[in-house]
Formats: structure tokens, C-alpha cells, sequence
């Protein structure tokens, strides 16, 4: 009788678990079908600027570079010198890489040094055509996260969405199969308020629909 009444309870408690697990299972279902209806996930982004190239105007021998590489230098800073030139920053930014070969010959296609400008950092991610882009407008509400940072979500607005297509890399052999087009979606942030995102962090991003 008592080892009756022992698998009775065991048999309980079995049927109590998975109804909790079913339960739990349909209402995590249920949270990511109405988290899908609002929003479009774009799962591969990065924090970026763009790169600001500073090169010679003319042919000449890398005398001297003044900067490295995480220097934040204000406009009209001398960086480098290439023969007689002077390289000088048209605006202030956060220095990205600097050549120190010193003595080699440069031509104007060369960089000296690259900069961005922190300011001008933003959240940039895919989106194929076919999966969401026409719920994106500028000025929607953005969540995003970046891997650097675990799950601590930060928030931002669509600055802009690409007017021409970002062309996959996906090679198909099927004649009547049609190649994917990606566009750049791009998100801004404070950047003042968040100095701890980094250029070239890799993020994940959400879109509020409107």
C-alpha cells in the first residue's frame, strides 16, 4: 500500500513537471511570436564609422608620424610628415592606425593615417528584402545589445536605411534561384552617454515597427 501510494505520488509529480515544462515552453512561444510581430531582428551588426584616410598630395618619403594608433587629436593637427608636405587633420577624431614606416616612399593612394570621427559611430546591420526591410523607416525606436556587453540592452534610432542593396556573397548554382540583396541599416546612439562602445564591436539589433 505504501509503495502504491509512493509511485502514485512519483507519478504526480512526473505529470506536474511536464505540464510545467508545457506550460513554460508555450508561453516562451507565445513572448517570442509577439516579440516577432513587433519588431525586426537583424542578428549580425556592428558598431562602426566611417574611416577618414589621410594621405600626401604628392609622391614623397615618410619623414615622421606624430600619432598612434587610439590618439584622439583635434582638427588642424599635424599627424605626419611625407617630403616637405605637412598631413594635418581637417577634423578633430580618434585615430584608428598610423604607418610608422619611416622612410618609405608615398604616394597620394596611400594612408598615413586613418581616423574616424566617435561621434559619428553607429549601429549598422543587414536586412534581406524579403525579411522586414519594408517595416523599417527612419526615426523608428532600436534596441540593441553588443557581445562585449552580454544581454545589457541599449537603446537608439534608425538613422538611415540604404537606398541601393548590399549584394550577398552567396553563389548560386540553380539558374532559376535569385541572389539575395541585403541593405545597410544604420542606428544611432548617444555616443556621449555610451563611451564604452567601441568602434568594430559586434552588436545584435532590434527595430521597433511603427
Amino acid at each position: 500500500m505504501a509503495q502504491e501510494k509512493k509511485q502514485s505520488n512519483t507519478t504526480a509529480i512526473i505529470v506536474a513537471a511536464a505540464l510545467v515544462i508545457v506550460v513554460g515552453g508555450g508561453i516562451g512561444a507565445l513572448a517570442y511570436i509577439l516579440s516577432s510581430s513587433k519588431t525586426v531582428y537583424i542578428e549580425n551588426a556592428t558598431i562602426t564609422a566611417p574611416i577618414v584616410d589621410l594621405s600626401p598630395s604628392a609622391a614623397g618619403t615618410l619623414n615622421a608620424v606624430y600619432v598612434s594608433a587610439g590618439d584622439t587629436i583635434a582638427p588642424n593637427t599635424v599627424v605626419a610628415t611625407v617630403g616637405t608636405e605637412l598631413i594635418k587633420t581637417t577634423s578633430g577624431g580618434l585615430v584608428i592606425t598610423a604607418n610608422n614606416n619611416i622612410g618609405k616612399t608615398m604616394s597620394p593612394s596611400d594612408t598615413v593615417v586613418e581616423m574616424i570621427d566617435p561621434t559619428q559611430l553607429r549601429v549598422v546591420g543587414q536586412v534581406q528584402e524579403d525579411k522586414g526591410l519594408a517595416d523599417i523607416q527612419v526615426g523608428q525606436r532600436a534596441e540593441f545589445t553588443v557581445d562585449a556587453f552580454g544581454g545589457q540592452k541599449f537603446q537608439g534610432v534608425v538613422d538611415q536605411v540604404a537606398p541601393s542593396a548590399q549584394s550577398s556573397d552567396v553563389v548560386f548554382n540553380v539558374s532559376n534561384q535569385r541572389e539575395e540583396q541585403n541593405f545597410d541599416v544604420k542606428v544611432r546612439f548617444d555616443t556621449s552617454a555610451l563611451p564604452q562602445l567601441k568602434n568594430g564591436m559586434s552588436a545584435k539589433l532590434w527595430v521597433y515597427k511603427q
